[in-house]
């Protein structure tokens, strides 16, 4: 069996605030990259329940964290699709990622 990692390192200040984020993917062949944010999602199948880690860096600016939330918005739809095939509850969700960029401001 073939296995592959990714890694995230945070670095925290004092008050144990996201200063610095950078990420590894082997594969991918991404080596130290920084990031002003990221959201990682499992699925616990004994606890039915998902469970997430959210960081984002102190630098990491109000526009873009909405622009990050709307293109997430964006992509829960299309693997929603993928996944389950139901084209119109995708189509649904896509309406609603669409919704929030317009109640956001990223979209007029």
């Amino acid at each position: 069996m073939r296995k592959t990692q990714i890694t995230i390192d945070v670095e925290l200040d004092e008050n144990h605030i996201p200063e610095n984020i950078t990420w590894n993917a082997q594969d991918g062949g991404i080596e130290k990259e920084e990031t002003k944010a990221t959201m990682i999602s499992v699925w616990d199948d004994k606890a039915m329940e998902a469970l997430r880690i959210d960081l984002w860096t102190k630098e990491m600016p109000v526009d873009q964290m909405k622009m990050f939330i709307h293109q997430i918005l964006v992509s829960l739809g299309n693997t929603y699709q993928r996944a389950t095939g139901e084209e119109d509850v995708a189509q649904w969700m896509e309406e609603i990622a669409e919704e929030f960029a317009i109640k956001s401001a990223i979209k007029m």
